[in-house]
């Protein structure tokens, strides 16, 4: 019988930003932001198991609550560890390939996201990552489990506990990495599309607002925050691959 890999999305949110206080369940339109994201997340196209990844925190009860209510399994782990929050997440539902998505991002790009799993899986990466050149916040990535477990074991500088991808972008040697190209007219490293201060907040809102939630697209988003005058940068030849 053949078995198929198991893809997790694992979307880490919690309470506690330090600039944004509770900004995971803050409304944007008519739903909190998370609620944004977990309908993206609908739309893709692999199959994949989606896992709220929120902290042991008595504050992040109101996360795996939010989680629970909507139908969505909840894992919680280490609130300063978020590599550690990952690799025990993973190894609890046996995922071997993780995606990891942020809960301040309502705005991720799932056509990209799954051409990113593609791109992924083709080529037996280790690590695979969509955010270098979309816009801030569109953008995902894509680990195995064996590189996030290499991670955890050897990745134990604060940095490295706390952005998960950290140890592996310092060793590249050590990895298979694939990157992502995205059309044109979505290479907008430049823009934010996130939401991490209130003015990054009230912009999502007004993106909402004039574009229908969570159905906006990536290209419709930058054509209402861009500058009037942008250009189109010049195109990058196709998919480049890492060690």
């Amino acid at each position: 019988m053949v078995r198929y890999p198991l893809i997790g999305v694992v979307v880490q949110a919690r309470m506690g930003s330090t600039r944004l206080p509770g900004k995971v369940l803050m409304p944007i339109g008519s739903r909190p932001l998370l609620d944004h994201i977990l309908r993206r997340i609908e739309r893709l196209e692999h199959p994949a198991r989606v896992v709220i990844a929120t902290s042991t925190a008595l504050r992040d009860d109101s996360v795996a609550r939010f989680g629970r209510d909507n139908g969505v399994e909840v894992y919680r782990g280490s609130e300063k560890d978020v590599l550690g929050r990952y690799r025990h997440c993973a190894m609890a539902f046996s995922f071997d390939h993780v995606v990891r998505l942020t809960g301040d991002n309502p705005f991720v790009d799932v056509d990209e996201l799954d051409r990113l799993i593609a791109l992924h899986l083709r080529h037996h990466a280790d690590y695979s990552s969509s955010l270098g050149s979309l816009p801030e916040g569109v953008g995902a990535e894509i680990f195995t489990s064996a590189a996030l477990q290499t991670s955890h074991t050897h990745g134990r500088e604060e940095h490295h506990r706390e952005h998960v991808n950290e140890y592996i972008l310092e060793h590249p040697e050590r990895f298979r990495i694939m990157d992502l190209t995205v059309p044109v007219i979505k290479q907008r490293p430049d823009i934010r599309l996130t939401v991490d201060t209130p003015e990054d907040f009230r912009r999502a809102c007004r993106i909402a607002d004039a574009c229908g939630g969570s159905s906006v697209g990536t290209v419709e988003a930058i054509a209402m925050v861009a500058p009037k005058d942008w250009r189109l940068p010049k195109p990058v030849p196709g998919e480049v691959q890492g060690t």
